[in-house]
């Protein structure tokens, strides 16, 4: 009895000891669809960063029918990725979410002409069709115009502003002049499309002043006054900036991986080896770590474009990434 009794406490104690260090589940909503611009989580998640941080982490993809503030708002994730403009834009409209990390350092958006229009420069622009997603996306290329002084009314002296889809079709059937285009996507969609970067003018936002941030990290703002919470997100945004930094590193092998996470089978080697590659020159010098400056260049182009009347207070907080580079 005495052996049986010590065998059921050690049994016992084993259990305890397991749910005691049991993984804190975290849920990550993702902007779009499983690719290489949010390699840095799948790597994370892969080669167990997440693990020594005693965390389970799932990762949802996005979609064109998904709307992450939604699904973080509804309680369907932890964090979210997002843009600024955007994440600004639900904010003033009641949204109360909060930036704690800001992986992508530079802006992958810019502007792609056909050289075959003579648009050379944006002083050749009137008189032309710009090609942009909405939802947000378009606020830099209005308030690119405005600083040139250029109007969107479509007059000659003018341009005319013409939403787009996600795709390149609308610049490759010529029904644009120029397109939204991101360094590490719809850019080589157009080149794959039988192209050759002599064949193009490309005008990359950051170049022209008027980038604001992308991908950036963010949680519901009463969250953050649960220390379990920030303890949870101080461990998260460190492991999620350890596969960020590995990654670029190793963006062949980070690509692999993102397939292997892609239960689609959408995308291809091809593209998201060349799209880890772009990407990682997005997260270098980065260590999650948002940039006030950058921040407030943000808000000024948003405000400018019309996307929000104020700049929100606490839209962003370096309350994690302090304890996690710490």
């Amino acid at each position: 009895m005495k052996r049986l009794f010590t065998t059921m406490s050690a049994a016992a104690l084993t259990m305890a000891a397991g749910a005691a260090q049991a993984a804190d589940d975290v849920t990550l909503q993702l902007k779009w669809v499983t690719q290489a611009q949010f390699g840095g989580y799948y790597v994370a998640l892969d080669k167990g960063f997440y693990e020594e941080e005693d965390l389970d982490v799932t990762i949802k993809p996005g979609g064109p029918d998904i709307a992450p503030v939604q699904v973080l708002m509804g309680g369907g994730a932890d964090v979210m990725v997002d843009w600024m403009p955007s994440a600004l834009a639900a904010r003033e409209k009641g949204a109360p979410i909060v930036n704690i990390a800001q992986p992508f350092a530079s802006s992958g958006l810019m502007l792609t002409c056909l050289k075959e229009h003579g648009i050379t420069s944006p002083e050749d622009f009137p008189g032309h069709t710009l090609g942009t997603w909405f939802f947000g996306n378009e606020i830099p290329l209005y308030t690119w115009m405005g600083k040139l002084g250029i109007p969107t009314d479509g007059s000659e002296e003018g341009v005319t502003i013409q939403k787009i889809n996600f795709n390149v079709d609308p610049l490759l059937q010529k029904q644009v002049e120029c397109a939204t285009t991101m360094t590490y996507n719809e850019y080589w969609q157009v080149i794959d499309a039988g192209l050759t970067p002599d064949d193009l003018v490309v005008f990359k936002y950051e170049d022209e002043g008027i980038s604001t941030l992308e991908d950036g990290l963010y949680v519901v703002e009463d969250k953050l006054e649960d220390p379990e919470f920030v303890d949870k997100m101080v461990r998260f945004v460190r492991a999620s900036m350890k596969g960020w930094k590995w990654a670029e590193e190793n963006p062949e092998a980070a690509a692999m991986i993102v397939l292997e996470n892609d239960t689609t089978g959408a995308q291809t080697e091809k593209h998201q080896v060349r799209m880890m590659k772009e990407i990682a020159k997005l997260t270098a010098g980065s260590d999650g770590e948002l940039d006030p400056e950058a921040y407030e260049r943000t808000v000024e182009i948003v405000k400018s474009g019309g996307v929000i009347e104020e700049e929100p207070e606490g839209a962003w907080t370096h309350k994690i990434t302090d304890k996690a580079l710490d």
